[in-house]
C-alpha cells in the first residue's frame, strides 16, 4: 500500500460539510482540521496496483465544496 497525505482547501463556510462527506466515504484513515492555506488534511492508503491519481479523483475529488487539493506522496526511507 502507498501512503499519501491530501490537503483540501474548501469553499468558505463549507469545511464541516466537506469533512463529513470525506469521512462518510470511508476512504481516509485519518482526517484533521488545519490552519494555514488548507482547511483539512487526510491520511490515505492507496491499495497496491491502484493508480494514485485515479483512486483519489474517483473517490474524493468530486466532493462539492472542495476548491483545491494538494497531494503529498510518501516514501519509506527509514
Amino acid at each position: 500500500m502507498a501512503l499519501v497525505f491530501v490537503q483540501f482547501r474548501c469553499t468558505p463556510g463549507k469545511t464541516y460539510e466537506v469533512a463529513d462527506t470525506i469521512w462518510d466515504r470511508e476512504v481516509v484513515s485519518e482526517l484533521y482540521s488545519t490552519s494555514g492555506e488548507y482547511d483539512l488534511i487526510a491520511k490515505v492508503y492507496i491499495p497496491d496496483g491502484e493508480d494514485v491519481g485515479h483512486f483519489l479523483a474517483s473517490r474524493l475529488f468530486d466532493i462539492a465544496g472542495i476548491v483545491r487539493t494538494l497531494t503529498t506522496m510518501t516514501y519509506r526511507a527509514f
